[in-house]
């Protein structure tokens, strides 16, 4: 029996997914209309040529806010928290979902411009425990813990309804394409070794990654570079056909949710009843997060195969560790360079006996003048900070050595499953195979479409 496609849903799903995809079209007109004025208002309004060679400052980040607006911030994001648990667990409401969604990209990205984020934040939290000086916001603590509170329980119901980044590639994706599985796993690496990478700079103090190459934050600013303006639209691009590329490829924070949910108490299901097996959900999931059954007992042959593989593999991942470490250490020097520290401390060390150059001072200039004036507390800080990111480095390359040691591992690993089931680290809880379910729309009252024959033209 030929089966229904996803794009036949239920009665009225046809106007409700025309409707999505207008939406989604118009939003990559807006946004590619408005890298173009950002560009071309950067040449028509170009800023006055001072004689004495001053530079106007930039601002990348918002003004600060009110303590209690920054209090009412995490109070919505509370709020929104427990809405999106609400319509996966209670509701089964994919429109439900998609409306809060867009409440959150107009809330939380266009109108916070980004700031604060839960992803973002994971860097302030990484500089704290590595810096007593510095004290993090009880807003940015909020916004780090409570997604990954909510995750530990309930799953990835941040995803679902409430991040700008995610809400932002959903209402774009107009034609999902299925990725080789080869290409998906091996690209799922990625966010754990970005996470690690980004925790390394900001805990030395060096650079906030996360923020600084943001591809959607300049979207929401309607300012910002023009290399992150340009990435951003060709995310949203790629997001057409590739459900969520930068949630499922890049995001750090979404790594952190991946593992929460990988235990959390709920877990999202398909069907509230028995499965028939119809595979729509499967055909539905454009995130490639639906497991199909498997059986508990294999072939003996194959069985064998698959336990030297393992043997082999756990054998193996005390070497990629520690391989990992030797590398990442080596790493650290050059990667050092990046704190502003430790850069002026090279500088000096080359030009530090030449005579000043004439004519007007760059900023660049002027540090290295004052670090003329102390040159021994300058070299100890350099050396310093040079210590903390060979040691950062160790850490870090084990920590990339493990990834992809645990990822072989997981490959080798034969889960029994008795029906279609969302994988709990990887679904994003939207809710699309709710609506898909025969069960689902029997008990909803809500009649399906008929099921058309594939064989008939």
């Amino acid at each position: 029996m030929a089966h229904e496609s996803p794009g036949d849903g239920m009665a009225g799903g046809g106007l409700w997914a025309l409707a999505r995809r207008s939406m989604g079209i118009v939003a990559v007109a807006a946004l590619l209309a408005l890298s173009v004025f950002t560009a071309a208002g950067e040449q028509r309004f170009p800023p006055p040529d001072f004689e004495s060679g001053h530079q106007l400052p930039v601002t990348s980040t918002p003004a600060a806010r009110a303590v209690w607006l920054q209090y009412a911030d995490a109070m919505v994001l509370a709020a929104t928290l427990g809405a999106s648990a609400w319509l996966v667990y209670r509701k089964r409401s994919r429109k439900g979902l998609v409306a809060l969604s867009i409440f959150s990209l107009v809330y939380f990205g266009f109108y916070r411009k980004g700031c604060v984020c839960a992803i973002g934040s994971t860097q302030n939290i990484a500089l704290a425990l590595c810096d007593s000086g510095y004290a993090v916001p009880a807003v940015v603590t909020a916004f780090f813990l409570l997604p990954l509170i909510f995750a530990l329980f309930g799953g990835r119901v941040f995803c679902a309804g409430v991040c700008p980044h995610g809400a932002l590639q959903d209402l774009v994706l107009i034609k999902p394409i299925k990725l080789p599985a080869w290409l998906e796993q091996g690209l799922s690496v990625l966010p754990y070794l970005y996470l690690g990478a980004g925790v390394l700079f900001a805990a030395t103090g060096s650079a906030f990654l996360f923020c600084q190459y943001d591809p959607f934050v300049p979207l929401f600013r309607m300012s910002g570079r023009s290399v992150m303006v340009v990435s951003g639209v060709a995310l949203l691009g790629l997001g057409m056909f590739v459900g969520r590329p930068d949630c499922r490829f890049l995001c750090p924070y979404g790594a952190l949710l991946k593992l929460c949910a990988a235990v959390a108490k709920l877990r999202v299901r398909v069907t509230p009843a028995a499965c028939t097996q119809c595979r729509l959900c499967e055909a539905s999931c454009p995130f490639g997060a639906m497991r199909e059954p498997a059986a508990a007992n294999p072939e003996p042959r194959a069985l064998a195969a698959d336990r030297r593989r393992l043997a082999l593999l756990l054998a193996l991942l005390p070497a990629l560790v520690a391989g990992g470490a030797w590398l990442g250490g080596r790493f650290g020097v050059p990667a050092s360079r990046m704190h502003p520290t430790v850069s002026l401390a090279e500088r000096f060390v080359r030009e530090g006996s030449a005579p000043p150059k004439s004519g007007l001072p760059t900023d660049e200039d002027l540090a290295l003048e004052r670090a003329r004036e102390a040159p021994k507390e300058l070299l100890t800080q350099a050396a310093a900070i040079r210590h903390r990111f060979v040691i950062g480095g160790w850490v870090f390359g084990g920590w990339s050595g493990l990834v992809i040691g645990m990822k072989l591992l997981s490959l080798s690993l034969h889960r029994r499953r008795n029906d279609y089931e969302p994988d709990r680290g990887d679904c994003f809880a939207c809710g699309r195979c709710f609506e898909y379910c025969p069960n689902t729309l029997s008990q909803s009252a809500i009649p399906a479409s008929p099921i058309r024959d594939s064989s008939r033209v």
